[in-house]
């Protein structure tokens, strides 16, 4: 149960914020808009934030959602998965690929699953989750599997912004819908 208690379901105001929020999320708040409301600056600079991170980058989908899961599993954010898994699949994952990740951090990991992009992603990943400061050579290998620096650029920011998402979520003990 959330540390702290929602907004409601059906809240209308503010407004113009509420409104768009539904819009991004395609008509519904989720908790944690539920949560971010309590204060209407933080959840618009969210909204906005995370609405560009989401649906207004040239990265591949596959590979934001595939660092997202990473990110949600290495900081045991079990909503934060809930929530993309299916998004990453929609963006190319087999089934099967979601199982592994689910095991990142166990010994049982099977890396065999993922090609050498994805474990430089998921690798680079790791590293910004754990340890924030990226190897060169971890660096110099994601960079090889993305076609510009933007990408790169849109990439770190994804895994970085995830990280404040899967912070708030495990601190809150937020409830998956």
């Amino acid at each position: 149960m959330s540390r702290i208690p929602y907004q409601p379901v059906d809240l209308s105001e503010p407004k113009v914020l509420v409104d768009a929020i539904r819009a991004r999320r395609g008509g519904s708040l989720l908790n944690l808009d539920r949560l971010l409301l309590h204060s209407p600056p933080l959840a618009q600079g969210w909204n906005a934030f995370m609405g560009a991170v989401r649906k207004g980058l040239a990265l591949d989908p596959y590979l934001g959602e595939l660092a997202i899961c990473v990110v949600a599993v290495v900081n045991n954010a079990p909503y934060e998965f809930h929530l993309h898994a299916p998004e990453w699949v929609a963006a190319g994952a087999k089934p099967d690929q979601v199982a592994a990740l689910e095991k990142l951090s166990q010994p049982d990991f099977d890396k065999s699953r993922f090609d050498d992009r994805d474990l430089a992603i998921i690798d680079l990943s790791v590293e910004m989750t754990r340890n924030v400061q990226v190897s060169d050579a971890t660096f110099a290998r994601a960079l090889s599997f993305v076609p510009s620096h933007q990408h790169l650029v849109e990439l770190l920011v994804t895994i970085g912004a995830y990280n404040m998402v899967s912070r708030f979520l495990v601190a809150t003990q937020i409830d998956p819908e």
